[in-house]
C-alpha cells in the first residue's frame, strides 16, 4: 500500500511536568510494546523526524506514509490554546480526507470533552477513546494487558519481526 509506518504518534510536545510520563510513554513504552513485542513500525516526532528537516512537510509526509494515527489525549493537549500542527493535519486527514483512522488514547481522565475542539469531540463521540488507567503503570510492558489489546485491535495487521 506504499505505507512505511503502521502508526504516526501525536502527543503534546512542550515540556510541562505532566509531560514527563507522556514522553516516557511515547519514547520508551510504546516502542517497546508495539515495535519490539508486536512487530509494528511507529513514526515518532523527535525520533523519526530529523533535525534540519522542514517539520511541517516532514509531518505531512510521515502521516501520509502511516496506516494509523495515534493521538494521546492529555490535559496539556486539551487546555492548549493553539492546536499542534500534527494534531491539525491528523484531524483533517481523518475527517475531511477520510483516509486515515485515528486511535485516541486518553492518557489522563479528561472528564468533560467540552473544551476540546469540535472535530476532536466528533471523533470521540464517533469511536470513543482507549483509556490508560493508573493500574497499567504497574505492568505497562505487558502486551497482553487490556489496554494494549485494545490498541492492537485498532492497529493494522502487524508484520511479524523477521
Amino acid at each position: 500500500d506504499g505505507k512505511i509506518y503502521d502508526a504516526y504518534v501525536i502527543y503534546p510536545k512542550n515540556h510541562a511536568s505532566e509531560a514527563n510520563f507522556v514522553e516516557y510513554f511515547v519514547y520508551q513504552i510504546m516502542p517497546d510494546i508495539l515495535e519490539n513485542k508486536c512487530g509494528y513500525t511507529l513514526c515518532i516526532y523527535g525520533r523519526d523526524i530529523y533535525p534540519g528537516e522542514d517539520a511541517a512537510s516532514a509531518i505531512e509526509t510521515r502521516m501520509q506514509k502511516s496506516r494509523r494515527l495515534i493521538m494521546l489525549l492529555t490535559h496539556q493537549l486539551v487546555n492548549s490554546k493553539e492546536d499542534a500542527y500534527d494534531q491539525h493535519i491528523a484531524l483533517y486527514n481523518a475527517l475531511i480526507q477520510n483516509d486515515t483512522k485515528v486511535i485516541l488514547l486518553e492518557m489522563e481522565t479528561i472528564g468533560t470533552y467540552g473544551k476540546l475542539q469540535e472535530s476532536l469531540r466528533f471523533l470521540i463521540k464517533q469511536q470513543g477513546t482507549i483509556k490508560w488507567k493508573e493500574e497499567h503503570t504497574v505492568h505497562p510492558q505487558s502486551p497482553s494487558s487490556k489496554f494494549w489489546k485494545q490498541v492492537r485491535f485498532h492497529m493494522p495487521l502487524a508484520r511479524r519481526p523477521s
